[in-house]
């Protein structure tokens, strides 16, 4: 059996003022390219499918059509869960709908689905909160999924029962895990774990949430999920919620975040973005492989000293989201700041970095507040920035100061 494992897909996202929106469909469109070139027979995508609990009409659009085209007309068995960016309402909501097509939506770690088998011919055989096992026409051994979509520590603790607030989470967890495990998830089929959490091996620096990511590990949030925890039926985990592809442990199955489809901050510059392969045999230990992903603007953060240098490097570099960084002595004026902008259309930040401190502003702390407002201005303008105003900064303000009064 072949899976395709993918995530954080975070629909509707933006890169300051600019939209991802054509960029998230096409390189959802290479990965519907790739599940049919790899002919998988399952998708896994482990949670943010959107940026926002609120998406818009085109993000939401987008999702469905998506997933319709990846189960290439009910043929091939799409499962989603949300992640902690996702609406867990949202997700459940279409349901009964997409269950038609051989979309399985999970909004909350306590859902369940009925027993049916579906117009394409899949079944789900059995199922209760956080378990599924769903049979393919294609295969005469079925696939066992374990899912745990995201949950605050209190809901979580909730849907666990926890006998008090002192129990663990991660505890917790891996008893409800264990137990699903040893009841149906035997050699006779293949097991899989699907999670949108943060998980680390015991002992290790925890790898880095995203920079924008909403974090994770935070009160109120959940705890980390230690390798430790997951049962040892389970044949391969397939992970959401950390951006850059990572393979948190190997030992007793492969642990796997598979990356976002796209690089969404400025941190994730440079990385390479993939979903996973994965074959998978009743009894035996999981092959995986990534496929990378081709499609999507490149980020970069650049640094010059020179402006023109940063002009010709951005005629070079036109198809591409740029934070850019202008070295010099003074603060950029006005008519520089312009003909950057003119170069190249994805600049998303210019950062004037000054290296001239000259001309540093007193050390006295003392302050004469009848002072006119025009010195005042300088003055506090050395104390922050470590030297004097320029002509350019000096006439703006006036003409701000000139604006005031009129009103």
């Amino acid at each position: 059996m072949k899976i395709l494992h993918t995530a954080d897909w975070h629909l509707g996202k933006r890169l300051e003022k600019f939209s991802r929106l054509e960029e998230q469909r096409i390189v959802l469109e290479e990965i519907i390219v790739i599940a049919d070139d790899e002919d998988v027979d399952v998708i896994l995508v482990a949670g943010d499918l959107f940026d926002s609990f609120n998406p818009s009409t085109e993000a939401t659009e987008l999702l469905y059509k998506s997933l319709k085209k990846l189960t290439k007309n009910g043929e091939r068995l799409v499962v989603a869960i949300a992640g902690n960016h996702d609406s867990p309402d949202r997700i459940d909501a279409p349901d009964s709908l997409a269950r038609a097509c051989g979309i399985l939506f999970a909004g909350y770690p306590q859902t369940t689905f009925f027993k049916e088998t579906l117009d394409c011919g899949i079944s789900i055989s059995q199922s209760e909160p956080g378990f599924i096992e769903v049979k393919l026409p294609k295969y005469d051994y079925p696939l066992r999924l374990i899912i745990t979509p995201y949950a605050n520590e209190y809901r979580m603790k909730t849907f666990l029962a926890a006998s008090n607030e002192e129990d663990e989470l991660r505890n917790l967890l891996g008893r409800q895990w264990l137990d699903l495990a040893e009841r149906y998830c035997d050699s006779k089929g293949v097991n899989v774990l699907m999670a949108h959490l943060f998980m680390m091996k015991k002992g290790e620096v925890p790898p880095e949430e995203p920079e924008d990511e909403k974090p994770i590990l935070h009160i109120g949030g959940a705890q980390a999920i230690y390798t430790a925890n997951i049962p040892k039926p389970i044949q391969y985990v397939a992970l959401g919620h950390l951006h850059r592809y990572q393979e948190i442990d190997k030992l007793k199955m492969p642990i796997v975040y598979s990356s976002s489809p796209l690089s969404y901050s400025f941190a994730e510059a440079g990385q390479q973005k993939y979903v996973v392969i994965v074959t998978l045999k009743p009894g035996e230990e999981a092959s995986f492989r990534q496929q990378p992903l081709q499609t999507g603007k490149p980020l970069h953060r650049k640094r010059f000293e020179d402006i023109n240098e940063a002009k010709e490097w951005l005629q070079q570099n036109q198809n591409s989201w740029v934070e850019l960084t202008i070295v010099s002595d003074d603060f950029m004026n006005a008519e520089d700041r312009r003909s950057l902008l003119q170069v190249h259309e994805g600049i998303v930040t210019i950062i004037p970095e000054v290296r001239n401190i000259t001309g540093l502003a007193s050390e006295s702390k003392s302050i004469d507040l009848n002072q006119p407002i025009d010195e005042l201005f300088v003055q506090y303008f050395a104390y922050k920035n470590k030297q004097q105003p320029s002509e350019e900064i000096l006439k703006l303000f006036k003409e701000i100061k000139a604006e005031q009064v009129e009103e």
